[in-house]
C-alpha cells in the first residue's frame, strides 16, 4: 500500500476546509494536522483528532506544511518554525508573500505559492507559453466588478451568500486582494507596474489589450495588470508575442488569439479553482519541481494602505486588508520605502490625522514589532 505524504494545514477557514477534503480525497496525500488558534471544541468542520493549537505538533507530524491562514503575522511565525525544522512550505497566501516572503526567498528556503489562485495560475501559464515560444508582455488578472468603498450591509450579504468571512469579501470587493496578487506577480515573474495601483482599464472585450503591449514596450519589460470586463471569466490571461505564429497570420488557431489591433496574442485561462488545483502543486513538489512562485529575493513592488475615510490621531485600525479604514494599492518600492504594507496594519494606533485617499507611511502609525515587520524591512534594504 502506498504510504501517503502527510500535509499539515495552517488554518481552519474556507480554504483550509476545501484543502482538507481535496487532499484526503487523493490517493497520495493525507491531512495529518490542522493548526488553529481557536478553541478546538469550537471547530466542527474538521475531525477533532487532527486539530492542534501547537505549531510544534503540526510540524512534527507533517512532511509538507501548507499555510493558508490568511493572517500575515501568524503565517510568518509558523513558516519560520517550519523552514527551521527543514520542512518545505506551500502557501495559498499572497498577502504573506508580498509582506514577508522575500526574507525566505533570500535565504533559499523552499516556499511556493500553490496552483489555484490567480498569481500561481499566471505563473503556470507562463511556463506553458514560454515552452511554445511565446514572450509574455502582460500578466493580467480578470475582474468583472470592483467597489473601492463597499458598504457594511452589502458586504455582510455577499459574505454570507459566498460562505466567505466578512474581511475576505471586503478585500475581494475593494480591490485589495487584486493589488496584492498582482504585486506578487510583478515580483515573482519579473514584471513591472506602470503606475501606482496599475492602469486597471475597463474593456469591452478581452481582445482590446493593445495598450498593454504599448505600455510594456515603454517600460522595457512585461507588466503586471488587471482589467475590468463585464462577463469575463473568473480567471487570468497573458498577452504575449510569438514570431512563429506571426508567420501564419491567416491560420485561425493563431488569428483568433490576436488583439484587436493585432500587436500580440491574448491567451486566456478562464478559471482558477483554488484548493482543487493545489494537490497538483503537492505532486509536483514530490516530483522535484522547483518553486513555482514566490516574492523573489529582489522585489520591486509592495502594497501600501490608502485611507477610505478621514482617520484621526488616536484611532485604531483594526484591520488593514479587508477592513473599512483602508484598501490596498500596489506601489513601486524604490519611491515608497516609507510606505507601510497594508497587511502590517493590525490593531494599529494612528499617530496623526489622515485624510481620505492618503497613502499611509510608517511615520503615521505605531506598528507593533513582529517577525513579519522585520522580514519586510530586511527585504527593502
Amino acid at each position: 500500500m502506498l504510504k501517503k505524504t502527510r500535509i499539515g494545514l495552517v488554518g481552519t477557514g474556507v480554504i483550509a476546509t476545501g484543502l482538507y477534503h481535496t487532499i484526503n480525497n487523493s490517493e497520495d496525500f493525507i491531512v495529518s494536522r490542522s493548526l488553529t488558534r481557536r478553541s478546538i471544541d469550537s471547530i466542527t468542520k474538521f475531525p477533532r483528532e487532527i486539530l492542534t493549537n501547537s505549531p510544534e505538533e503540526l510540524i512534527e507530524h507533517s512532511d509538507i506544511v501548507f499555510e493558508c491562514s490568511g493572517d500575515v503575522l501568524h503565517a510568518a511565525d509558523v513558516i519560520l518554525m517550519a523552514v527551521t525544522s527543514g520542512k518545505k512550505v506551500v502557501t495559498m497566501n499572497a498577502e504573506f508573500h508580498v509582506t514577508a516572503g522575500t526574507y525566505f526567498a533570500k535565504h533559499g528556503h523552499y516556499i511556493t505559492e500553490a496552483d489555484g489562485d490567480q498569481p500561481s495560475c499566471l505563473a503556470r501559464l507562463k511556463i506553458e507559453l514560454e515552452g511554445m515560444g511565446f514572450e509574455p508582455v502582460a500578466y493580467v488578472n480578470l475582474k468583472g466588478y470592483l467597489d473601492p468603498n463597499p458598504s457594511l450591509e452589502r458586504m455582510k450579504y455577499y459574505a454570507e451568500m459566498q460562505q466567505l468571512s466578512l474581511y475576505q469579501n471586503i478585500s475581494f470587493t475593494d480591490g485589495t486582494k487584486l493589488q496584492i496578487e498582482q504585486a506578487l506577480v510583478a515580483n515573482g515573474l519579473g514584471a513591472a507596474i506602470v503606475k501606482n495601483g496599475m492602469m486597471g482599464s475597463t474593456v469591452n472585450t478581452l481582445s482590446d489589450l493593445d495598450y498593454m503591449v504599448s505600455a510594456s514596450e515603454k517600460v522595457g519589460q512585461p507588466i503586471s495588470e488587471y482589467v475590468l470586463c463585464e462577463g469575463s471569466p473568473p480567471g487570468i490571461l497573458i498577452v504575449a508575442k510569438n514570431s512563429v505564429a506571426d508567420r501564419m497570420p491567416g491560420y485561425r488557431a493563431f488569428s483568433r488569439l490576436k488583439t484587436t489591433g493585432g500587436s500580440a496574442y491574448v491567451l486566456v485561462r478562464p478559471y482558477h479553482l483554488v484548493f482543487l488545483e493545489a494537490v497538483n502543486t503537492l505532486r509536483k513538489i514530490i516530483q522535484g519541481e522547483p518553486v513555482l512562485l514566490n516574492n523573489s529575493a529582489s522585489p520591486t513592488v509592495t502594497v501600501g494602505a490608502v485611507t477610505k475615510r478621514k482617520i484621526t490621531a488616536g484611532e485604531i485600525i483594526e484591520r488593514g486588508a479587508g477592513g473599512f479604514d483602508t484598501r490596498g494599492m500596489a506601489v513601486n518600492i524604490k519611491e515608497n520605502k516609507d510606505v507601510i504594507p497594508i497587511c502590517l496594519l493590525a490593531n494599529t494606533r494612528v499617530k496623526r490625522n489622515l485624510e481620505p485617499e492618503q497613502l499611509i507611511r510608517f511615520e503615521d502609525v505605531e506598528v507593533a514589532p513582529s517577525n513579519a515587520l522585520q522580514f519586510y524591512l530586511d527585504s527593502i534594504e
